[in-house]
């Protein structure tokens, strides 16, 4: 449930979701905070974007020489292989300009670069924009697009709900740096975890509950199928989205910050979640591992094997813990976890000595202090 909408985005085809200029300034500060430099001398790569409707051009545009930016590049995906209705009709941004052809402007992709001042009005902003039509639709698979991954250092953006398995892979086999936008179901993804485990990608800060805001063309706005909340500011459909995170592999303060624990003792005193005060730590029937349902109640002198939920990939530490597998599926085999008591879905203690089994849990373990 907790990614009801952007699981529904699969069956509508509905890709047409925009982030919101402060969510990206919040996430790409975070960054600048623990390193002023880290986009200095970078050619930034924004696929699946267009400045016409998306903020990541926008934004990256409008701070290219604050963040001291080698080149901005970025692309749009053609209209006509969306694969969905749209009232779309071109922008006058883009009819008139010279540019502009009728016969190519529904079936080719479009390039965005920005590299200097162009106007000569002694600045470097989104009014520098040079662009062109791609060859082909924009489809970020194409050789076309895959040319530009390779010449880039950083890529950006909010990629396709539908895609984000083989967006990701396709970041990973040219082994670029990143920040794109998924959910937190992601992290159990086959083409995910193994990244997560080793270190080589990791959550980004800025969001680690609730939903954020994202805008969607009128005519997409589909209550009944996006099962999402729907609100309007200064005329514009947004929808709310619930389980959004930032996957990176940009260093960040955050992922270097100590959990706070209590000892176990302490946390079966104190803790201000009832179940543990009057069940304690639950062990699983199948695995050697204890359950622990809540982060803050992970017990700080405890070095086995621990089930946890998939938020706590928003607090992990690497140099705190050490991830060790999935209670569930291909990864639990991997673990010797056999049994899953009939397709049981849940966690919950259980009042009645009922057995439990570590179902969609992150394994993690608690690294020895030095």
């Amino acid at each position: 449930m907790a990614n009801e909408n952007l699981q529904n985005a699969k069956i509508t085809k509905n890709d047409e979701f925009y982030t919101q200029y402060q969510d990206i300034q919040k996430e790409v500060n975070a960054y600048l905070e623990y390193d002023k430099n880290v986009f200095k001398d970078k050619t930034i790569l924004l696929p699946c974007d267009d400045p016409e409707w998306s903020n990541f051009t926008k934004f990256f545009a409008q701070n290219f020489e604050r963040f001291g930016l080698k080149k901005l590049i970025s692309t749009s995906f053609a209209v006509e292989s969306k694969n969905i209705d749209l009232n779309w009709q071109p922008t006058l941004f883009e009819t008139e300009n010279p540019l502009y052809d009728l016969d190519k402007t529904k079936i080719k992709g479009k390039i965005f670069t920005l590299t200097k001042d162009e106007n000569k009005d002694g600045k470097i902003d989104i009014e520098d924009l040079k662009w062109n039509y791609l060859e082909g639709t924009g489809d970020f698979r194409s050789e076309e697009v895959k040319l530009l991954r390779d010449e880039a250092d950083i890529i950006i953006t909010n990629p396709p709900f539908s895609l984000f398995r083989e967006f990701i892979t396709w970041i990973m086999e040219a082994k670029k740096q990143f920040l794109i936008i998924g959910n937190i179901n992601s992290v159990i993804y086959k083409e995910v975890f193994p990244l997560l485990k080793s270190n080589k990608i990791w959550l980004g800060p800025s969001i680690t509950s609730g939903d954020r805001l994202f805008s969607i063309p009128d005519e997409l706005y589909e209550p009944s199928k996006v099962g999402a909340k729907e609100t309007i500011i200064d005329g514009k459909h947004y929808i709310s989205v619930v389980g959004v995170r930032w996957y990176t592999n940009l260093d960040h303060g955050r992922r270097h910050q100590q959990l706070s624990l209590m000892p176990m003792e302490d946390n079966l005193k104190f803790s201000k979640h009832d179940d543990i005060k009057e069940f304690g730590y639950i062990k699983y029937d199948n695995f050697d591992a204890i359950d622990v349902p809540y982060i803050d109640a992970i017990p700080s002198d405890y070095y086995g094997y621990i089930g946890v939920p998939k938020s706590f990939f928003d607090k992990y530490n690497p140099d705190q813990f050490e991830i060790i597998g999935v209670g569930s599926g291909d990864f639990a085999k991997e673990l010797g976890i056999t049994k899953n008591y009939r397709g049981r879905t849940d966690i919950a203690y259980t009042k009645k000595g009922k057995p439990s089994c570590p179902f969609a849990r992150i394994i993690v373990r608690k690294k020895e202090e030095v």
